[in-house]
């Protein structure tokens, strides 16, 4: 059956994050006197939550696995330098608004799934001017499991009113891809994302699509095709 509802990631889909997520890291780094870390390597460690993204940069940066009283430190500190400056450089990449516009055009229900805690996620998408094309907006503090346990997608198709295989998620990492094979939706890749240092070609994806806009082409012309 035709896709009815297309929901996306938010790091690495919608919004070019990292530069930000990048900085807020090594500014914790700094401020616990530890030493800072490349850009490709934090880049590997974001979709999965801050936790995970703290944990792993700290071990990282420490030569192996951080003790609880360093990480149950370092969360708070973090999360202080990225509400300073997550807004600094993200944007949305190129072809997302068009590719959004295209999909409302088309009568398509459209939704935001993330990892990414509301404080976090709804200001981002209200300053990038994105906000306003969801219907629905899922956090990583919303429900009782994130991606990839399928979870916020059958939320999200309970919110529709639809079956899984009318539903498409369009992401970037191999989380997204988990997700959307448990729920039983389609899923897109855009290879311009955070793919936790996989090469997404290499990934389990239903197409790999150069951007939204082209997701956009794509998905009306397998509607087509489907009716």
């Amino acid at each position: 059956m035709p896709v009815k509802a297309v929901v996306f990631d938010l790091d690495g889909t919608l919004l070019e994050t990292a530069p930000d997520l990048v900085a807020a890291a090594n500014s914790m780094l700094s401020e616990l006197a530890l030493p800072a870390l490349d850009q490709q390597t934090i880049e590997s460690f974001i979709g999965a939550g801050i936790s995970n993204l703290v944990k792993r940069t700290l071990a990282a940066s420490l030569g192996g696995e951080p003790d609880s009283q360093i990480l149950e430190r370092a969360i708070p500190i973090y999360e202080k330098h990225y509400a300073m400056g997550m807004l600094n450089q993200t944007r949305p990449f190129p072809g997302v608004v068009q590719g959004l516009r295209a999909m409302r055009a088309q009568g398509l229900h459209l939704g935001c799934v993330t990892n990414k805690a509301e404080r976090f996620a709804l200001p981002l998408l209200r300053a990038t001017a994105l906000l306003d094309f969801f219907e629905l907006l899922i956090c990583g503090d919303h429900l009782p499991k994130n991606k990839p346990d399928p979870l916020p997608l059958q939320h999200a198709c309970e919110h529709f009113g639809i079956h899984p295989h009318q539903m498409l998620l369009i992401g970037d990492s191999p989380l997204d891809i988990q997700a959307a094979r448990a729920a039983g939706c389609r899923i897109f890749c855009v290879p311009y994302g955070y793919s936790q240092g996989r090469d997404v070609h290499e990934l389990d994806c239903d197409a790999i699509v150069a951007s939204l806009r082209d997701a956009a082409k794509l998905i009306q012309t397998q509607s087509r095709t489907e009716t």
